[in-house]
């Protein structure tokens, strides 16, 4: 065998070493998405869109499989310790993977170490809703009726470590009223709890409620983040209806377990952020009230690290505890 030939066949074996296996081979079967909250609620709604068109672009099913429970850690915990293999993914959420690190001194997981971010699909508001019953149409009558009758109001949330837990809490704090949180088991329990009366008020993810609000069931008074959303821009947000600097929003990504083969994030990163770019995700995702983000996994990342730090912050101030 001539030098020449042989300098060929070296090539060859280095390119092949180059190249990772996992990507020439994945996905090779169906990927499972762990949905940390309740069928119906914000989380599950944009994790089934992404999970079709994701599965649509890999050649394999996405199957989206919710475990709702402790404000979303339960789910957590189980795709953070799944086998990082590229088959099992989260779509987190600022609840499952912000809140709880500040709500929560033990965890089953850390959300910064277990997790590999691949990519921030959405962000959204929070809105206030209550009974149309209730004598209010702005945050500050709302205010007013719950300091002129303390502890007669009660708050509803998908579960206690949820953003609408802490969205509660922080409106309680800045507000200086007392009212009682009473935890559901996801986030459409809690509306169908204000749409019956059983309790007064919840500060709830804009998908399970907004179809309540249209149809008069619920009464909205605000969105919780800063600027009003594109998906109900009549509606005012907190700040502007009565509570000055208040500021509440979520958000909902995509993550695989610590130590997923970093081309497999390349890979689910690149898929994704182009199907997010397409006018027919777009609109699909405005209609449940969010705003597309995408991005590196990098800026997921960050984004994640400033959360928990913010919602620290606010269990600080406000004395949030997990009931």
């Amino acid at each position: 065998m001539n030098n020449a030939l042989l300098g060929r066949l070296a090539a060859l074996l280095l390119i092949a070493v180059a190249i990772p296996v996992p990507a020439q081979s994945y996905p090779a079967k169906p990927i499972r998405m762990v949905v940390p909250s309740a069928p119906g609620s914000g989380p599950d709604l944009i994790a089934r869109l992404v999970a079709q068109k994701l599965g649509e672009a890999l050649g394999r099913p996405v199957v989206t499989d919710p475990r709702p429970g402790a404000g979303g850690s339960l789910g957590a915990e189980i795709a953070a310790k799944s086998p990082p293999d590229g088959y099992t993914l989260i779509m987190g959420s600022a609840g499952s993977h912000s809140v709880n690190s500040a709500l929560y001194p033990k965890l089953p997981y850390d959300a910064v170490r277990d997790f590999a971010p691949i990519v921030l699909v959405s962000s959204a508001p929070n809105i206030l809703i209550v009974h149309p019953s209730l004598p209010v149409k702005s945050a500050k009558d709302l205010i007013a009726i719950a300091k002129a009758r303390p502890g007669d109001l009660t708050f509803g949330s998908g579960g206690n470590g949820s953003t609408a837990h802490l969205s509660g809490e922080l409106f309680r704090s800045m507000a200086n009223v007392k009212m009682v949180h009473v935890p559901y088991k996801g986030a459409p329990s809690a509306v169908l709890g204000v749409i019956t009366g059983e309790i007064s008020l919840a500060i709830l993810n804009l998908p399970p409620a907004l179809p309540h609000v249209k149809s008069g069931k619920l009464k909205a008074l605000g969105v919780s983040t800063a600027r009003r959303s594109s998906a109900v821009p009549e509606l005012p947000t907190i700040a502007e209806s009565g509570l000055p600097g208040y500021d509440a929003g979520t958000w909902y990504g995509l993550l695989a377990p610590a130590g997923t083969p970093g081309e497999i994030i390349a890979r689910l990163n690149a898929e994704t952020v182009k199907i997010l770019r397409t006018d027919d995700m777009k609109k699909r995702i405005a209609a449940e009230g969010g705003e597309i983000v995408g991005g590196t996994p990098e800026d997921f990342a960050a984004v994640i690290k400033r959360d928990i730090e913010k919602w620290t912050k606010v269990v600080a101030v406000s004395g949030a505890r997990a009931d």
